[in-house]
């Protein structure tokens, strides 16, 4: 155990987020997403007692966002129905929202649009999520040193 970090946040998943560079992405998938498939070489972590705005508010905790670019979160989007918003994409967003300070929307990917930039991701974080559409990029920002 660490003071001050979720205890959620695996050593795996602690490495992968501090080997992150700035506009990398990570992936954070329900359980019903094709993880292994789509991390192929890349990394993968297991969170099957979390829930995905759980494990987004913990890694959201440690890794900015990237400010230099319009939407760094993005969704899946709901099939047929792309600016369907479901409940576990509204909490997500809340919990960018507090992690951030402000409101800053999501983007979103249609379904194999998502797959295919997701096969990109520094790594695939399968949560335990039983609900649909739990799926999200983030891409990591920068900490801007005090001068």
């Amino acid at each position: 155990m660490l003071k001050l970090i979720d205890p959620i946040l695996t050593p795996d998943l602690l490495w992968a987020l501090a080997a992150m560079g700035h506009g990398d992405e990570i992936c954070i998938c329900d359980a019903n997403f094709p993880a292994q498939t789509i991390a192929g070489a890349n990394e993968l972590i297991r969170l099957p007692a979390v829930d995905t705005a759980t494990a987004v508010r913990a890694i959201l905790s440690l890794m900015p966002l990237d400010g230099f670019v319009e939407a760094p979160a993005r969704r899946m989007e709901v099939v047929g129905r792309p600016d369907e918003i479901p409940p576990v994409q509204r909490e997500v967003q809340a919990e960018i929202d507090r992690a951030e300070g402000r409101a800053w929307p999501m983007g979103s990917l249609e379904r194999f649009a998502f797959y295919e930039a997701a096969r990109s991701a520094f790594a695939v974080v399968a949560t335990g999520e039983a609900r649909g559409y739990g799926c999200f990029l983030l891409r990591k920002g920068v900490l801007m040193a005090a001068a």
